[in-house]
């Protein structure tokens, strides 16, 4: 054996070295791999682990709420068509009823702003949890679109029925934008759980 050390020296250009020098070179060696793999191991480790825990907070704190409170949004205004049997509260050419106008200003008050204000809430108190490197579009008309109903609802308290929408409409890619970045998350956070 001692004779390979040797080769391996004059190989290697050093000086010939016995075999208690190469078992403690060969045995620091092994020390020195298995620390950097027991270090290496522990931050992937780590970095999974705060990963999982950023795509939790955000299905818990932003994206969980804000895909059930849409859906409960969109739920209850296919109700309230289904219950009027119209496609659209507002139809084109056609003038709501004074019954189809006091059931939507019913809901607008008792439904639709209470679950409006609670996802305004959710987006401005939660913007940083967003997946996107800026603020997405429909996020930002949500938030005037309530902010106009508010302003809508003001005078409709004080009786001025004159306007009966917000000039700010609904954004079309909002219910959109919750389901699918609420599906999104839901599939990371399996994948991290399946790869931890």
């Amino acid at each position: 054996m001692e004779g390979s050390a040797n080769m391996l020296a004059i190989f290697l250009n050093l000086p010939p070295m016995d075999i208690g020098t190469i078992t403690a070179i060969g045995s620091i060696l092994v020390a020195l791999s298995t620390f950097l793999g027991a270090y290496l191991g522990s931050r992937n480790l780590e970095r999974k682990k705060a990963r999982l825990d950023l795509v939790n907070m955000r299905l818990n704190q932003f994206y969980g709420p804000l895909y059930v409170a849409s859906e409960a949004t969109r739920i209850a205004y296919r109700g309230l068509l289904m219950k009027l049997g119209k496609e659209s509260i507002f139809e084109p050419g056609v003038e709501p009823t004074h019954n189809e106008l006091d059931e939507w200003y019913l809901w607008m008050r008792t439904v639709f702003m209470p679950l409006n204000e609670t996802l305004q809430t959710l987006i401005i108190a939660n913007a940083h949890l967003i997946i996107e490197e800026r603020m997405p579009e429909c996020l930002v008309e949500f938030v005037t679109h309530v902010v106009g109903y508010k302003a809508l609802m003001a005078k409709w308290e004080k009786g001025d029925f004159t306007e009966k929408a917000s000039l700010i409409r609904f954004p079309k890619g909002f219910d959109n934008y919750a389901i699918h970045s609420y599906n999104h998350l839901k599939r990371e956070q399996a994948r991290l759980l399946k790869n931890f």
